[in-house]
């Protein structure tokens, strides 16, 4: 009797998981699209930062289509499949490294699209779908759980990626750039890589992070990030000095080179100091900078404390825009 009742449980189970899995794909796999590019040489590309194809996912009735930057990158052209057999071409409107985001847009009205949803709220364990179109072959379908948050990345331009989305969905190649969504049909992340060789890991920018950069993006067709004009590198702070400072933390960022006329430079930095805090706050490695700067208004000025030999340096820069 009990093994009957537990099995009539186990198949209630998976007929609830199974119609989870399907609503969803209902609701989100029109929206999801295939991306065709050409590279900058007129032939298909091939990998990151030479084109290639993958996913996407369509986020206004009006044609905008979030996707990743590498997927779009450098791309001469582009042509996009919707689940309806359509294709129509394409048009980059933005793209950053930075986050692996991009957003490109076709010309239509009325069309499917998905809604974003919050991914602070999402929980370790949690059951997220993730649907691609490569290949063509539309609606391709992974679930599993979120395996966890919080984690860090490389992005193409060597800065930090934070707050990645982690998961045991299978991923195929032509699957970056679509979506991670949850149970209530509400896209999470967008996938953006998978461990070859590592069974069962893949990696998504949270849309948290996605909102954000699709408004500059749509905006202005770049994120705008502030620059200090320097190249640095994690330094471990003398503990003679640190006594002599009276200083809590263990290392800043020592200044390597500075670019002539830039802020740094125009603020007194130079070659040796070591980067203490930006704004009042302690910075210890590079990526305490990066994060620092991506969050700071251009032109805003921005006080910085170092160390030069002995002595305690505070100045104030004027960040720049950063290059492109």
């Amino acid at each position: 009797m009990t093994a009957s009742i537990s099995a009539v449980t186990d198949g209630e189970l998976l007929d609830a998981y199974s119609s989870a899995v399907t609503s969803v794909v209902e609701a989100v796999g029109p929206a999801v699209v295939s991306i065709s590019v050409r590279g900058p040489q007129g032939g298909p590309g091939r990998g990151r930062g030479g084109g290639g194809a993958g996913s996407g996912v369509l986020f206004t009735p009006d044609g905008y289509i979030l996707t990743n930057a590498h997927v779009v990158k450098d791309a001469r052209a582009l042509e996009v499949a919707l689940t309806d057999g359509s294709t129509h071409e394409a048009t980059v409107c933005g793209v950053d490294p930075a986050t692996d985001t991009a957003v490109v847009r076709i010309d239509g009205r009325g069309l499917p699209h998905a809604t974003f949803g919050e991914s602070a709220k999402l929980k370790v364990g949690q059951l997220c779908i993730a649907i691609g179109n490569p290949l063509g072959f539309s609606s391709t379908v992974s679930a599993g759980v979120v395996s966890a948050l919080g984690r860090n990345m490389r992005a193409q331009d060597g800065r930090l990626m934070e707050n990645i989305i982690q998961s045991d969905v299978a991923l195929n190649p032509g699957n970056s750039g679509g979506p991670l969504v949850d149970t209530r049909a509400r896209v999470i992340g967008v996938n953006t890589a998978m461990i070859f060789g590592a069974q069962g890991i893949s990696f998504a920018v949270p849309i948290d992070t996605a909102r954000w950069v699709v408004g500059q993006l749509m905006t202005q067709g770049r994120v705008r990030r502030s620059w200090l004009g320097i190249v640095a590198q994690n330094r471990r702070i003398d503990p003679r000095v640190k006594r002599h400072l009276d200083l809590l933390q263990e290392s800043g960022v020592e200044v390597m080179s500075i670019e002539p006329s830039g802020p740094a430079d125009s603020a007194g930095i130079r070659d040796g100091d070591i980067v203490l805090a930006l704004d009042g706050r302690p910075v210890q490695s590079v990526d305490d900078v990066h994060r620092t700067l991506t969050q700071w208004p251009v032109g805003k000025p921005l006080p910085l404390t170092a160390i030069r030999r002995v002595d305690r340096l505070d100045v104030v820069a004027l960040p720049t825009e950063a290059k492109a």
